[in-house]
């Protein structure tokens, strides 16, 4: 080549394409960069308190320390809050929690029972002992077999508990054998009693937990076949099983329908009693003021008001009236027909009082013929004071001296009471005779008051406060009451061995010129029924408020005959009663009783059977026991 200047090589240049970095160069400049960063923050941070610029010409930014309170300061990062909706909640390291087999979870750390454990972690094994099923035996012929297909693969429950070997398969074909019955099924279908059925012996049961609620008694499932025949052992056989199941279907019926009835005539009493007071309630009397004379010498009636009386009975056990004019009141609804307008029940008593009855009757009939001389009565039912009592009088028979009439007294449809009653004409012109008034007999006014002797026993110390109370309802009773009674002599024995008792009767009537004859013997009707079939209780010695045998238990009206004989007396001056109880036996007894006035004229004879019993239960009568 010639020796001339040479033209110099053009500069190549190399693209990252064509040369990459290695990782160890990237790293490097990385590490540059950041060292880079590191500086130049260093010097911002020295020139930070000068207001000299950077680089950028910006004021650089000033770092707030974190102990500082001001709002741009530096925080730690706060953890989660929980949500409050769900609840409050406790947190457990289950990974030092010791299951104690008692339902709890113990801390570790606590004490634990380890008696108690070590019982359960026996029970638990002994559970599982009794739950393996027996092993499988190679020799084929010991291992049991299934009744019905001779296979060994055996439900050992049943064979644990009703001592039959079956098969699981035979359980579904055969359930007329092997099926199942609960409890409830085994009474209703086969008519067996809870004794029957809880005795292990006689029929065996598997215990199942209650499928409609766990906190329900364990189910009892019985085997049909167990429980068939059984049933058939009890009954005879399954017609005679079907016989008594079609009785009892049948007694149920008649059961239903006669509380259905009873229900219906309850409805149909207290339609009937709303109905009455609703009249009763809406009936309005005038009140009328005092006579005024006018100049002509005439008199007119002042009318002041209307008065409307609604009288309601909100207590059916009504006062006894203190007038003896309004106990023996009763209004005429027709020729022969009667209502009472007011009734008493005496305290303690099973009815209203059967001497106002007998009275409100004599007074019914009274209205339809002449004065009374004889009459004889039954009591059938007791009555109720919330509803009126009708009397209706039959004129029997009309002679020249006797008249007889019925009276029946109906209350809620039913006949109460039957009196059956004789008027005669006085003759006084025919012999006469009579029982003489006993002698020695204490004076009405020197004899004390019953309600004085009732408040005397209630005030002795030692009685009882039920018996207490009662003697001062009873004296609250006599002093309101139309009758005032005295005991003249109680339970005395006279020479022949009658034990008798003797009473002073008198009426607060007030007016007793303004009352006849007749309506002194319904007054004397009203007191005859005081203290008399008592006298039957007081001569066996019966007691009162008491309990035992000796204790009186019912005493109750039969019947009750009067036979007047006099006309010439008023109840208002005093009536001596003299009653006797010639026999009582087999829970009755009969007291006989004289009536005599203070002249000592036998007025009138009476005569009253009744049920007196003792709270005694007679020997029990073997009959034959039933089945069931």
């Amino acid at each position: 080549m010639p020796d001339g200047p040479s033209t110099p090589p053009r500069n190549r240049t190399f693209t990252t394409t064509e040369l990459p970095l290695t990782p160890e160069q990237v790293k490097r400049i990385e590490l540059n960069r950041l060292k880079a960063k590191a500086r130049q923050r260093q010097r911002e941070q020295e020139a930070s308190s000068s207001s000299a610029t950077n680089v950028n010409h910006k004021r650089p930014l000033e770092i707030v320390p974190a102990t500082s309170k001001s709002p741009t300061a530096p925080r730690a990062a706060q953890p989660l809050k929980r949500d409050s909706r769900l609840g409050k909640y406790f947190e457990y390291d289950l990974s030092k929690m010791v299951n104690s087999k008692g339902g709890f979870l113990v801390e570790d750390g606590k004490e634990v029972d380890e008696d108690l454990r070590a019982k359960e972690r026996e029970r638990e094994r002994q559970r599982a002992v009794q739950n393996i099923e027996p092993p499988i035996f190679m020799d084929r012929s010991r291992n049991p077999r299934c009744k019905e297909c001779q296979s060994i693969d055996i439900d050992y429950a049943y064979k644990n508990i009703f001592g039959f070997l079956v098969c699981n398969k035979c359980k579904d074909d055969y359930p007329e054998r092997y099926g199942l019955l609960t409890k409830t099924e085994c009474k209703e279908d086969y008519l067996l009693t809870d004794a029957e059925l809880r005795d292990q012996e006689l029929l065996p049961h598997l215990l199942k937990a209650n499928p409609h609620k766990s906190t329900f008694a364990n189910m009892m499932l019985f085997m049909r076949g167990q429980v068939e025949d059984f049933a058939w052992k009890k009954w005879g056989s399954p017609e005679a099983l079907d016989a008594e199941w079609d009785r009892r279907v049948e007694e149920k019926k008649k059961k239903k329908n006669k509380k259905f009835e009873e229900g219906l005539r309850d409805l149909r009493r207290k339609t009937r009693e709303g109905v009455w007071q609703r009249r009763k309630d809406e009936e309005h009397r005038h009140v009328f003021g005092g006579v005024e004379t006018i100049e002509d010498g005439r008199c007119k009636v002042l009318l002041n008001s209307f008065l409307y009386i609604h009288r309601k009975m909100e207590d059916t056990n009504q006062a006894e009236h203190s007038k003896i004019s309004t106990a023996l009141e009763v209004e005429q609804i027709d020729v022969n027909l009667f209502r009472s307008k007011s009734l008493w029940v005496p305290t303690r008593a099973r009815g209203v009082f059967g001497g106002q009855v007998i009275s409100q009757a004599i007074v019914s009939a009274t209205n339809c013929v002449d004065p009374a001389y004889g009459l004889h009565c039954y009591f059938l039912l007791s009555a109720s004071p919330a509803v009126p009592i009708i009397y209706f009088v039959e004129r029997l028979r009309e002679g020249r001296s006797y008249s007889t009439r019925s009276v029946k007294a109906v209350q809620n449809g039913k006949i109460i009471f039957h009196l059956m009653c004789s008027f005669h004409k006085p003759e006084p012109w025919q012999p006469a005779t009579q029982t003489p008034m006993p002698a020695g007999v204490p004076k009405l006014e020197d004899c004390e008051l019953e309600e004085v002797l009732f408040r005397r026993r209630a005030a002795r110390e030692g009685v009882h406060e039920k018996v207490k109370e009662i003697y001062t309802i009873y004296a609250e009773e006599r002093t309101k009451g139309p009758i005032a009674v005295r005991r003249a002599k109680w339970n005395t024995t006279g020479e022949d061995g009658a034990v008798t008792s003797m009473f002073w009767m008198q009426a607060r009537t007030g007016q007793a010129a303004m009352y006849a004859a007749p309506f002194q013997k319904c007054i004397l009707a009203y007191l005859s029924d005081l203290n008399f079939i008592t006298v039957a209780a007081d001569t066996l010695k019966l007691k009162r408020y008491a309990k035992g045998p000796d204790a009186l238990a019912m005493s109750s009206t039969l019947d009750h005959s009067i036979y007047y004989y006099d006309d010439n007396f008023c109840c208002e001056d005093g009536l001596l009663y003299v009653v006797v109880c010639p026999r009582a036996a087999s829970g009755r007894g009969v007291v006989h009783g004289r009536l005599y006035s203070r002249s000592g004229s036998l007025v009138a004879v009476t005569c009253q059977e009744g049920v007196v019993r003792a709270d005694r239960r007679g020997p029990d009568v073997e009959e034959t026991k039933a089945k069931l």
